[in-house]
Protein backbone atom coordinates (compact mmCIF):
# COMPACT_ATOMS: atom_id res chain seq x y z
CA UNK A 1 0.00 0.00 0.00
CA UNK A 2 1.19 3.69 -1.30
CA UNK A 3 1.76 6.46 1.37
CA UNK A 4 -1.59 8.70 2.02
CA UNK A 5 -1.81 11.77 -0.17
CA UNK A 6 -1.50 15.05 1.78
CA UNK A 7 -4.94 15.45 2.08
CA UNK A 8 -5.93 12.31 3.22
CA UNK A 9 -3.43 12.17 5.65
CA UNK A 10 -3.94 15.82 7.05
CA UNK A 11 -7.82 14.12 7.29
CA UNK A 12 -6.06 11.13 9.15
CA UNK A 13 -4.59 13.55 11.63
CA UNK A 14 -7.28 15.95 12.68
CA UNK A 15 -9.74 12.55 12.54
CA UNK A 16 -7.79 11.15 15.32
CA UNK A 17 -7.59 14.31 17.41
CA UNK A 18 -11.36 15.32 17.24
CA UNK A 19 -14.21 14.44 19.08
CA UNK A 20 -18.03 14.71 18.45
CA UNK A 21 -18.88 18.30 20.41
CA UNK A 22 -15.53 19.89 19.08
CA UNK A 23 -15.29 23.32 17.41
CA UNK A 24 -13.09 23.45 14.38
CA UNK A 25 -12.42 25.75 11.12
CA UNK A 26 -11.86 25.20 7.55
CA UNK A 27 -9.45 28.28 6.89
CA UNK A 28 -9.47 27.93 3.11
CA UNK A 29 -12.84 26.61 2.02
CA UNK A 30 -12.29 25.79 -1.39
CA UNK A 31 -14.41 23.65 -2.72
CA UNK A 32 -15.81 22.40 0.76
CA UNK A 33 -13.59 19.45 1.28
CA UNK A 34 -12.22 20.15 4.44
CA UNK A 35 -15.27 21.79 5.58
CA UNK A 36 -17.34 18.36 5.03
CA UNK A 37 -15.07 16.00 6.85
CA UNK A 38 -15.06 18.44 9.67
CA UNK A 39 -18.44 18.67 9.89
CA UNK A 40 -18.58 14.80 10.20
CA UNK A 41 -15.65 14.71 12.58
CA UNK A 42 -17.45 17.08 15.04
CA UNK A 43 -20.91 15.98 14.56
CA UNK A 44 -24.13 17.39 15.61
CA UNK A 45 -23.40 18.67 18.69
CA UNK A 46 -20.33 20.61 17.29
CA UNK A 47 -19.46 23.47 15.22
CA UNK A 48 -17.39 24.39 12.08
CA UNK A 49 -16.71 27.55 10.61
CA UNK A 50 -15.45 28.17 6.55
CA UNK A 51 -13.68 31.14 5.52
CA UNK A 52 -12.87 32.17 2.13
CA UNK A 53 -12.99 35.44 0.36
CA UNK A 54 -14.72 34.13 -2.70
CA UNK A 55 -18.42 33.84 -3.15
CA UNK A 56 -17.95 31.37 -5.54
CA UNK A 57 -15.84 29.01 -2.90
CA UNK A 58 -18.43 29.21 -0.18
CA UNK A 59 -21.32 28.68 -3.06
CA UNK A 60 -19.05 25.34 -3.97
CA UNK A 61 -18.80 24.38 -0.12
CA UNK A 62 -22.68 24.47 0.33
CA UNK A 63 -23.77 22.58 -2.34
CA UNK A 64 -21.49 20.11 -0.84
CA UNK A 65 -22.74 20.11 2.43
CA UNK A 66 -26.48 20.34 0.66
CA UNK A 67 -25.32 16.90 -0.81
CA UNK A 68 -24.80 15.68 2.16
CA UNK A 69 -27.83 16.93 3.92
CA UNK A 70 -28.87 13.41 5.38
CA UNK A 71 -25.44 13.15 7.45
CA UNK A 72 -25.19 14.10 10.87
CA UNK A 73 -23.16 17.12 10.38
CA UNK A 74 -22.66 19.62 12.46
CA UNK A 75 -23.94 23.00 11.93
CA UNK A 76 -21.74 25.40 9.45
CA UNK A 77 -21.18 29.40 9.53
CA UNK A 78 -19.59 30.01 5.90
CA UNK A 79 -18.06 33.54 6.33
CA UNK A 80 -16.88 35.48 2.96
CA UNK A 81 -13.67 36.71 5.10
CA UNK A 82 -10.12 36.20 4.66
CA UNK A 83 -8.56 33.79 7.52
CA UNK A 84 -6.35 36.43 8.43
CA UNK A 85 -9.24 37.74 10.45
CA UNK A 86 -10.75 34.68 11.83
CA UNK A 87 -9.87 35.61 15.75
CA UNK A 88 -11.86 38.20 15.14
CA UNK A 89 -14.78 36.38 13.00
CA UNK A 90 -15.10 33.66 15.50
CA UNK A 91 -17.59 34.33 18.02
CA UNK A 92 -16.16 34.41 21.99
CA UNK A 93 -17.09 31.51 23.19
CA UNK A 94 -14.78 29.00 20.51
CA UNK A 95 -11.92 31.17 20.93
CA UNK A 96 -8.91 28.58 22.52
CA UNK A 97 -11.41 25.71 22.57
CA UNK A 98 -11.17 24.56 18.65
CA UNK A 99 -9.75 21.00 17.94
CA UNK A 100 -8.44 21.62 15.11
CA UNK A 101 -7.85 24.15 11.89
CA UNK A 102 -7.35 23.23 8.73
CA UNK A 103 -5.68 25.10 5.37
CA UNK A 104 -5.44 24.13 2.37
CA UNK A 105 -3.24 27.25 0.44
CA UNK A 106 -3.32 28.05 -3.28
CA UNK A 107 -5.96 28.61 -5.41
CA UNK A 108 -9.39 27.91 -5.72
CA UNK A 109 -9.31 24.02 -7.87
CA UNK A 110 -12.68 24.61 -9.48
CA UNK A 111 -13.88 25.23 -13.15
CA UNK A 112 -13.93 28.93 -14.42
CA UNK A 113 -12.21 29.83 -11.09
CA UNK A 114 -9.40 32.85 -11.80
CA UNK A 115 -6.11 31.09 -11.01
CA UNK A 116 -4.02 34.61 -10.03
CA UNK A 117 -6.66 34.88 -6.86
CA UNK A 118 -4.09 33.05 -4.55
CA UNK A 119 -3.29 32.90 -1.22
CA UNK A 120 -1.06 35.16 -0.05
CA UNK A 121 2.04 34.81 2.68
CA UNK A 122 1.57 37.95 4.57
CA UNK A 123 -2.03 36.94 5.19
CA UNK A 124 -1.13 33.14 6.08
CA UNK A 125 1.31 33.92 8.69
CA UNK A 126 -1.25 36.26 10.27
CA UNK A 127 -3.78 33.37 10.10
CA UNK A 128 -1.44 30.67 11.56
CA UNK A 129 -0.29 32.47 14.44
CA UNK A 130 -3.97 33.66 14.98
CA UNK A 131 -5.06 29.56 14.74
CA UNK A 132 -2.19 28.89 17.13
CA UNK A 133 -3.57 31.04 19.75
CA UNK A 134 -7.17 30.20 19.25
CA UNK A 135 -6.59 26.30 19.23
CA UNK A 136 -7.53 24.23 22.47
CA UNK A 137 -4.11 22.57 24.44
CA UNK A 138 -3.61 19.52 21.95
CA UNK A 139 -5.65 20.99 19.36
CA UNK A 140 -4.38 20.21 15.65
CA UNK A 141 -3.56 22.96 12.96
CA UNK A 142 -2.84 21.17 9.37
CA UNK A 143 -1.49 23.86 6.29
CA UNK A 144 -1.40 21.72 2.87
CA UNK A 145 1.19 23.97 0.57
CA UNK A 146 1.45 23.94 -3.13
CA UNK A 147 5.30 24.95 -4.21
CA UNK A 148 4.16 24.14 -7.72
CA UNK A 149 2.45 27.41 -8.98
CA UNK A 150 3.18 30.81 -8.65
CA UNK A 151 3.67 32.27 -5.55
CA UNK A 152 3.48 29.27 -4.15
CA UNK A 153 7.06 28.07 -3.03
CA UNK A 154 7.31 31.07 -1.91
CA UNK A 155 4.43 31.00 0.30
CA UNK A 156 5.47 27.29 1.59
CA UNK A 157 8.89 28.52 1.90
CA UNK A 158 7.03 31.04 4.53
CA UNK A 159 5.28 28.73 6.30
CA UNK A 160 8.07 26.01 6.65
CA UNK A 161 10.22 28.90 8.32
CA UNK A 162 7.12 29.94 10.57
CA UNK A 163 6.84 26.10 11.58
CA UNK A 164 10.24 25.83 12.37
CA UNK A 165 10.44 28.89 14.34
CA UNK A 166 7.50 28.04 16.09
CA UNK A 167 8.95 27.95 19.79
CA UNK A 168 8.39 24.83 21.22
CA UNK A 169 6.43 26.09 24.59
CA UNK A 170 3.51 27.15 21.79
CA UNK A 171 3.32 23.80 20.11
CA UNK A 172 5.66 20.89 17.99
CA UNK A 173 5.52 20.74 14.11
CA UNK A 174 6.30 18.03 11.72
CA UNK A 175 6.52 18.23 8.25
CA UNK A 176 5.16 15.51 5.58
CA UNK A 177 6.36 15.41 2.21
CA UNK A 178 8.15 13.78 -0.77
CA UNK A 179 11.79 15.04 -1.06
CA UNK A 180 12.51 13.41 -4.53
CA UNK A 181 9.38 15.49 -5.77
CA UNK A 182 9.97 19.37 -4.68
CA UNK A 183 6.88 20.81 -7.05
CA UNK A 184 4.29 18.66 -5.25
CA UNK A 185 1.67 19.41 -2.36
CA UNK A 186 2.87 18.60 1.15
CA UNK A 187 1.86 19.05 4.81
CA UNK A 188 3.06 20.94 7.66
CA UNK A 189 0.82 19.67 11.13
CA UNK A 190 1.36 21.92 14.38
CA UNK A 191 0.23 20.53 17.43
CA UNK A 192 -0.54 22.90 20.30
CA UNK A 193 1.37 22.41 23.06
CA UNK A 194 -0.77 20.73 26.59
CA UNK A 195 -1.58 23.29 29.53
CA UNK A 196 0.51 22.82 32.43
CA UNK A 197 -2.19 20.59 33.99
CA UNK A 198 -1.70 18.44 31.01
CA UNK A 199 2.07 17.51 30.82
CA UNK A 200 2.10 14.73 32.47
CA UNK A 201 -1.02 13.20 30.12
CA UNK A 202 0.11 10.82 27.31
CA UNK A 203 1.01 12.30 24.37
Amino acid sequence: MGFLSVLSFAHKLAGERLQPGDSAVDATAGTGADTLFLAKACGPRGSVFSFDIQAEALALTQARLDKEASAPLSPVTLLESSHADMETALPPEVRGKLGAVMFNLGYLPAQGADPAVITHTESTLKALNAAVRLLKPRGLLTVVLYPGHPGGDEEAAAVEAWAAALPQSAGQAMLYRQPQKPASPYLIAVEKKQSKEGDNDAS
